[in-house]
C-alpha cells in the first residue's frame, strides 16, 4: 500500500488506520483505493494527526468509510483538529438532511438477498475447507484429537437430550398411529399399522426428528458459544497465542454430535415404535403382543441401517454450520440472536433437504 495518504498498522485486539497528507478533491480517488484494501474484521483506531489538508472532499470520503466500518466493527477517532471537526460535523448535518430515503423495489430486494446467499455459500464453502484441513491432520496425528472436550461435548448434545428426543419420538409415533388407524380401519386392515409406524419412524421420522431437535437445541448452542467468544476477542487471543480455533472449538464439536446422533436416533427409533404401539393398542386394541410379532416380520435389519447411515451426515452438517455462524458473529450482542436463528434455519432445511435426497437415493437403489 503506498503510505503517502494512508497506512494501518495490527495489533492483538485492534487495527491502527494512519491517515496522512492531503485528504482534498485530487486526492480522493487514489485514497478511496487505498481504503477499500482495510481489513477491518477487529476494532480499528483511526488517527488524523498526520493530516495536513482536509477539503468537502475528503470528508465526505470520511464520513461514507467511517460509516462502512462502523456497521462491521467499533471505530474510534484520534488525532483530529477542531477545524476537521467542525467541517465534519457541518457537512455530516447537510448531507443527512439532503438525503431523502429511496423505497426499494422488489427486484433489487430480490438482488441484495440473492447477493447474500451467494456471499454465504461461498463462506461456508471456505469454512470447511478449513475444516477439512484441519480434520485431515488430526486424522494424521490422533494425539491432537481433545477427547476430554468430545466427552464433553457428548454429554451435553447427547446424553442431556435424551428426555426432549424420548418424548418427541414418543408423540410423533402415537400420532402416525392415530392417523394411520382411523384409515386402516376403514378397509379392514387394522393390523398394518405396525407396517406404518415401524417402517415410517426407522427409515425417516426417527433421524430426521432427532436432527430438527438437535439442531435447534446443540446447533444454536454450538453457534452462541462460539459467537460469544468472538465477541470477548477470546478466539483471537487464541490466534495471537498460535492455537487454531479448529482444533480447539470446531472439531471436538463435529466429532462429539457425530458420535452422539446415531445414537440418538437408535434411542427414537424405539421410543417411537413404543409410542406406535400404545396408540394402537388405545384406537385399535392391538395388543403389544400382536404389535412385537407383526413387527419381528415386517422391520428388516436395513431400515434401521438406512436411518442410521443418515446420522454422520446430519449431524456433520449441524455442528459445522452452527459453528461456520459462531464465527460469523460480529461486536456486538444482537448479532449473536440474528447468527443463532440463521444456524437454526439453515441446519433444518438442510437437515430436511439432505433427507429428501438419501429418500431418492435409496428408492432408486431399491433398498
Amino acid at each position: 500500500m503506498n503510505t503517502q495518504f494512508l497506512s494501518y498498522k495490527k495489533q492483538p485486539h485492534h487495527l491502527i488506520l494512519y491517515a496522512k497528507g492531503e485528504w482534498i478533491l485530487d486526492t480522493v480517488p487514489e485514497i478511496e483505493v487505498m481504503l477499500r484494501d482495510v481489513p477491518y474484521d477487529k476494532k480499528i483506531v483511526w488517527d488524523f494527526s498526520g493530516v495536513s489538508d482536509f477539503d468537502s472532499a475528503g470528508i465526505l470520503l470520511f464520513v461514507e468509510y467511517y460509516k462502512r466500518f462502523q456497521e462491521k466493527i467499533d471505530v474510534s477517532l484520534e488525532g483530529y483538529s477542531k477545524n476537521q471537526k467542525e467541517m465534519y460535523d457541518l457537512l455530516k448535518k447537510n448531507r443527512e438532511e439532503s438525503i431523502t430515503p429511496v423505497e426499494k423495489g422488489i427486484v433489487e430486494n430480490l438482488g441484495k438477498t440473492t447477493l447474500e446467499i451467494y456471499k454465504d455459500i461461498i463462506d461456508f464453502i471456505t469454512f470447511l475447507g478449513h475444516l477439512f484441513a484441519a480434520i485431515s491432520q488430526v486424522t494424521l496425528n490422533p494425539k491432537n484429537i481433545r477427547f476430554k472436550e468430545m466427552v464433553y461435548h457428548i454429554q451435553q448434545s447427547g446424553f442431556n437430550a435424551l428426555i426432549i428426543i424420548g418424548l418427541t419420538a414418543f408423540l410423533v409415533g402415537m400420532v402416525i398411529a392415530y392417523q394411520g388407524s382411523v384409515q386402516l380401519a376403514k378397509f379392514g386392515a387394522d393390523i398394518f399399522i405396525v407396517d406404518t409406524v415401524a417402517i415410517s419412524i426407522t427409515r425417516e421420522l426417527g433421524p430426521m426428528i432427532t436432527a430438527i431437535v438437535i439442531a435447534g437445541r446443540s446447533g444454536s448452542a454450538y453457534t452462541a458459544e462460539i459467537g460469544a467468544m468472538k465477541i470477548t476477542e477470546e478466539i483471537a487471543a487464541m490466534r495471537t497465542m498460535g492455537f487454531d480455533p479448529y482444533y480447539f472449538l470446531v472439531i471436538p464439536r463435529v466429532f462429539a454430535l457425530m458420535t452422539a446422533l446415531p445414537l440418538l436416533i437408535f434411542f427414537a427409533d424405539i421410543i417411537g415404535i413404543l409410542g406406535g404401539m400404545v396408540a394402537a393398542k388405545m384406537q385399535l386394541g392391538i395388543s403389544f403382543i400382536q404389535f412385537t410379532d407383526r413387527l419381528y416380520e415386517v422391520l428388516e435389519v436395513k431400515h434401521y441401517i438406512l436411518g442410521m447411515i443418515k446420522g454422520p451426515m446430519f449431524a456433520f452438517l449441524i455442528a459445522s454450520i452452527g459453528c461456520f455462524r459462531g464465527f460469523q458473529v460480529s461486536n456486538n450482542t444482537e448479532s449473536i440472536g440474528l447468527h443463532t436463528t440463521a444456524s437454526v434455519v439453515n441446519s433444518i432445511f438442510l437437515v430436511i433437504a439432505f433427507d429428501a435426497l438419501f429418500s431418492v437415493i435409496f428408492t432408486e437403489m431399491d433398498l
